[in-house]
């Protein structure tokens, strides 16, 4: 053997008998390594759904194969007795982790990926890094929508009275408007199709922001309460929010520009005399680094925001299409400062922002209106556990009238009535700013405070009692009664305003406010009052609706539709097929034997 070996080459062997093969097989098992591999333990992740049997997580752990989810990154690479060899695409190692065979789990040493290294994960972490961005909560929601995990114990059952009857039709009150602005919302809405209620809201926010911190009111001493005004106008795409939300903001828009124009033309001049050398500065005219006034904004970061409303301090405006981005932030930084910001603004409570990305910033008064758009499916998302403590979207004022998408208008609006509405602004505006901002010696804004006369003060009473006897009702349910805080407060803003609008049509007395006015504003909070509670009814009927579906998900669509409505026969047929994704009219068909 010892002399074969020596005096052959291996390949000049023309036969390896079985001996030899089994004294091969017995030298190549010394030179064998097996890895010593320690299973870390996996790490629980506590998350909110709760079900009466296997969760969705679990579920997901036993039905997928971790590798693949993470095929497109990684390659095998070997495999060993208690795990499969894996490395990352593109890595100079030769390995960058495991995947267990006893628990389908991985276990990364590389930190050159979307997942987190030295941590065992399960197929649900794996997909919650690659999906969801490490939001375990999301990715557990989205896994039990996709039929992940046992379903809940009283599935049709987990929203707890919902109300059946329908809502009371409120139109916006438009008589606590002058006769004149009457006249033209109602010639918007009869030749350009624009919404009432779009407009009337719109007419608030718009007052909202030329007031600003001239004047404040107190309903009673020790109160005091901001015109500040948060108008959420909800719709779906195509109903008109955006024609009849401008046609109410054109002439202050218009302002805004105009500010914008002048302040860049100040800029420029003040850039080019900081140019000069200082010897040619002294032969030139000075000029002054200009303030900001602009006082309308749509995208802007916070502090840019801030800076702006330190020079503008009247007030500043907030206007954009669409407010779910809006929300998005708010939910985004509802544990932060950004969330705590807002909620101190709307009450004009001093707010500053000291971050290491902006200079510190500090508004003794904030007023910062906002009016937006927004799709009641988007909506209905919003008013949710996660906002129902902190009270955010109950300072908004919801506007969601009954639209349908209208045939195209002959009608022509008459050229004056444009010119008039727009005049009428304009000059509303000028008084504002020259008669009612008045500064103080640090150049704060010095307010001026509206008061309630004897018989106004009366009629806020009786009014204030039947909102706190509604918030008192066994009959009503908590979840309809958080925005009537909000309202009580909103009140006082609303006598404010419509107040203001009168003095400045009849040349009343600005600072005291009427039993008749306190009266309108009641009115308009009622109306209010009834377009939250359908927003939220209506959220509630779709959760509910929703989960009808995933309760019957092995069931076709007509069974899922007609379950729907043996629950809710007040459910709109469009809702229904907004969730199940078929036209209404399939809906119908789906419900004429029910009905008959």
């Amino acid at each position: 053997y010892e002399k074969q070996i020596s005096t052959r080459a291996y390949h000049n062997i023309q036969e390896i008998s079985t001996l030899d093969r089994d004294a091969i097989v017995q030298c190549s098992r010394f030179f064998n390594y097996i890895e010593e591999i320690e299973i870390p333990k996996l790490e629980k992740k506590q998350i909110s759904i709760k079900t009466d049997g296997i969760t969705p997580w679990e579920d997901y752990n036993q039905k997928t194969n971790i590798f693949d989810l993470i095929k497109s990154d990684f390659e095998i690479v070997g495999k060993l007795k208690e795990s499969t060899v894996i490395r990352r695409n593109g890595a100079s190692s030769d390995k960058s982790g495991h995947i267990f065979n006893s628990n389908n789990c991985m276990y990364l040493f590389s930190t050159g990926s979307i997942y987190p290294s030295e941590k065992l994960l399960s197929a649900y972490a794996v997909y919650t890094y690659k999906y969801h961005n490490g939001d375990f909560s999301e990715s557990a929601k989205k896994l039990y929508t996709d039929g992940y995990g046992s379903r809940y114990l009283v599935e049709a059952k987990q929203i707890e009275n919902i109300p059946k009857e329908k809502l009371e039709k409120i139109d916006f009150p438009l008589d606590i408007f002058s006769p004149n602005l009457q006249n033209y919302l109602l010639e918007c809405n009869k030749t350009l199709d624009s919404n009432l209620d779009y407009m009337g809201a719109s007419f608030l926010w718009l007052m909202s922001v030329i007031i600003g911190n001239s004047i404040n009111v107190s309903p009673k001493k020790g109160w005091v309460e901001p015109c500040t005004m948060w108008l959420c106008c909800v719709g779906k795409a195509g109903v008109g929010k955006t024609p009849s939300i401008r046609n109410i903001t054109f002439p202050l828009k218009k302002i805004n520009s105009t500010e914008i124009k002048k302040y860049q033309k100040e800029k420029d001049k003040f850039d080019y005399f900081t140019s000069l050398t200082k010897k040619e500065q002294e032969t030139a005219e000075e000029i002054k680094q200009p303030k900001k006034t602009q006082f309308i904004v749509n995208d802007i970061t916070l502090e840019a925001l801030i800076e702006l409303h330190e020079e503008s301090k009247n007030s500043v405006g907030i206007m954009k299409d669409e407010l779910a981005g809006f929300f998005k932030d708010m939910n985004k930084y509802r544990a932060g400062s950004d969330l705590e910001f807002w909620l101190s603004s709307w009450s004009a409570e001093g707010v500053s922002l000291n971050r290491k990305t902006a200079k510190s910033s500090f508004i003794e008064t904030p007023c910062l209106p906002i009016l937006g758009g927004i799709q009641p499916s988007i909506l209905s998302l919003i008013f949710n556990e996660e906002f129902k403590d902190n009270g955010f979207v109950d300072r908004f004022l919801i506007v969601y009238p009954e639209t349908a998408v209208e045939l195209y208008n002959t009608n022509e609006m008459k050229h004056d009535a444009l010119q008039w509405y727009s005049d009428y602004i304009i000059e509303m505006y000028n008084q504002v700013k020259i008669n009612l901002v008045s500064y103080k010696e640090d150049g704060e804004i010095e307010p001026s405070t509206a008061v309630f006369s004897v018989e106004a003060k009366k009629e806020w009473e009786r009014i204030y009692n039947e909102i706190t006897t509604i918030q008192n009702s066994d009959t009503e349910t908590e979840y309809f009664k958080s925005m009537l805080p909000k309202m009580k407060s909103y009140i006082p803003r609303f006598a404010l305003i419509i107040n203001t609008l009168e003095c400045f049509d009849n040349g009343t007395d600005f600072l005291e406010i009427s039993k008749e006015n306190v009266m309108k504003a009641g009115r308009l909070a009622y109306y209010f009052i009834n377009q939250s509670k359908k927003v939220k009814l209506e959220s509630l009927e779709k959760t509910e609706a929703k989960s009808i579906v995933i309760a019957n998900k092995l069931k076709n669509k007509k069974d899922q539709a007609i379950e729907m409505y043996k629950l809710n026969n007040n459910i709109k047929k469009t809702d229904i097929a907004e969730i199940l994704g078929v036209s209404r009219q399939m809906i119908d068909k789906y419900l004429r034997d029910v009905k008959s």
